[in-house]
């Protein structure tokens, strides 16, 4: 039950750290092209960060503390 867990919870986390590494590089884009004056869809992207991106960073950051925490707590019970 513990792996298949830890296993998922790998798995959607891997998904959400390429959805935050694509809205990076969207970002990256849009505001390389808002100063050369072709719209790349910043206004999109600034109306996404509260609803969609703000959350993805948060869940990758407690994704990874509760797989990290998990792992040292298997550690220590196995070592036992």
């Amino acid at each position: 039950m513990k792996d298949t867990l830890i296993y998922w919870l790998n798995q959607f986390l891997v998904a959400d750290v390429f959805l935050v590494l694509l809205s990076f590089f969207w970002l990256a884009i849009a505001v390389f092209g808002r100063s050369v004056g072709i719209p790349l869809g910043l206004d999109l992207w600034y109306r996404l960060w509260e609803p969609v991106f703000t959350p993805a960073i948060g869940i990758l950051m407690a994704g990874a503390l509760m797989s990290g925490i998990i792992s040292q707590i298997s550690k220590r019970l196995n070592s036992n």
